[in-house]
């Protein structure tokens, strides 16, 4: 999508940012298959031009559907203008709140008007079949239990220490949150878009905040898929959960690295043929290094008096699983346990 790109090539300060902010906007529609129309692009040029405001941006869009309504299948194309520009208009703001009432906000405000439950958690269990798992669909959280979950992961989260971690281990964790944010999938529709606009807003207030905006422009649907798979498992046909593709994507935007964006290589009946190329960076984005125990390892090396009760806790898995994952280092001969659970220490041996 090349779309104002001729503003990010002028250099123009002002302009490119808001350019950037409106083919985030934009790009986040494939999410659900949707395309703005013409006169929205050309509503949004106006704004990057210093014409119209983001605020007369949205009275405009507003009439404009008033006056000419769309029907049966093209009525989505209303939805993509109004989301877009609402998209745009909360990136271009310098405000944030790290808290469940702000994510349900973002929702409340993307979608106002267009669901009838918009900003409201959902009070029904769905299942929605994936062309990235062949038909199948993510097990997402109950009715019953979304809002204890939500609040929940933002409890742990808020507690998380990023001190002493690699920037690649601070990304690593994030993919982990963002995955299990989205996995609640706290709303009926719209929960890609929701959680991408706050990921974007959360990683500016860790600091982040010349992340390469253009990946949601161009590869939201890898996004998409990339939540899909690591929030999906079937251990009986040896289809296991991976972070390694969110995190490839995560490495790109905040990095600015070049690892390889491709949906078929997320289709869990892709399979790598002789033609295929992999490049030497996405090499280091396996699913070794991107393995849960090896987040362990990274809190192992941060703490080595850390417990498997704690690692639990800070990586928000299960105390089982962490055991598991600590199972396996020892078994990998990767480390040791010195003295007993609670008061001993870990020796890293390779």
């Amino acid at each position: 999508m090349d779309t104002f790109d001729e503003y990010l090539r002028q250099g123009e300060p002002d302009k490119a940012e808001k350019a950037e902010i409106w083919k985030t906007a934009i790009g986040l529609q494939q999410v659900d298959g949707l395309t703005p129309s013409v006169y929205l692009i050309e509503t949004a040029r106006q704004n990057i031009e210093g014409y119209l405001s983001i605020g007369e941006v949205k009275k405009l869009i507003d009439n404009y559907y008033k006056q000419y309504s769309l029907k049966d299948d093209n009525s989505r194309t209303e939805e993509a203008d109004k989301v877009s520009t609402r998209i745009t208009e909360i990136l271009g703001e310098k405000t944030f709140t790290f808290s469940p009432a702000e994510y349900l906000a973002i929702h409340r405000r993307l979608f106002q008007g267009i669901y009838p439950h918009a900003g409201k958690i959902r009070d029904y269990n769905i299942t929605k079949q994936e062309w990235v798992l062949n038909g199948e669909t993510v097990l997402y959280a109950s009715a019953e239990s979304l809002k204890a979950t939500l609040e929940y992961d933002f409890q742990q989260e808020k507690i998380f220490s990023y001190a002493g971690l690699s920037r690649h281990e601070i990304i690593e964790h994030i993919a982990h949150f963002i995955s299990y944010l989205w996995q609640i999938h706290v709303f009926g529709e719209g929960n890609t878009r929701t959680t991408a606009v706050f990921l974007i807003k959360y990683l500016r207030k860790l600091g982040f905040r010349e992340v390469n905006n253009n990946l949601f422009a161009h590869h939201s649907w890898f996004f998409r898929n990339a939540l899909v798979r690591a929030n999906y498992e079937d251990l009986s046909a040896g289809i296991h959960k991976t972070g390694k593709y969110l995190i490839r994507f995560l490495l790109n935007l905040v990095n600015h690295e070049n690892h390889r964006l491709k949906n078929r290589e997320l289709h869990i009946r892709y399979k790598i043929s002789a033609n295929d190329t992999v490049n030497s960076v996405d090499d280091t984005v396996n699913d070794t290094v991107n393995s849960a125990y090896n987040t362990v390892l990274s809190l192992i090396k941060h703490d080595r008096t850390v417990t498997a009760v704690e690692i639990s806790e800070r990586l928000q898995i299960s105390l089982s699983t962490a055991k598991r994952k600590l199972k396996e280092l020892k078994d990998r001969g990767i480390v040791r346990r010195e003295g007993s659970d609670k008061a001993g220490n870990w020796q890293i041996i390779g």
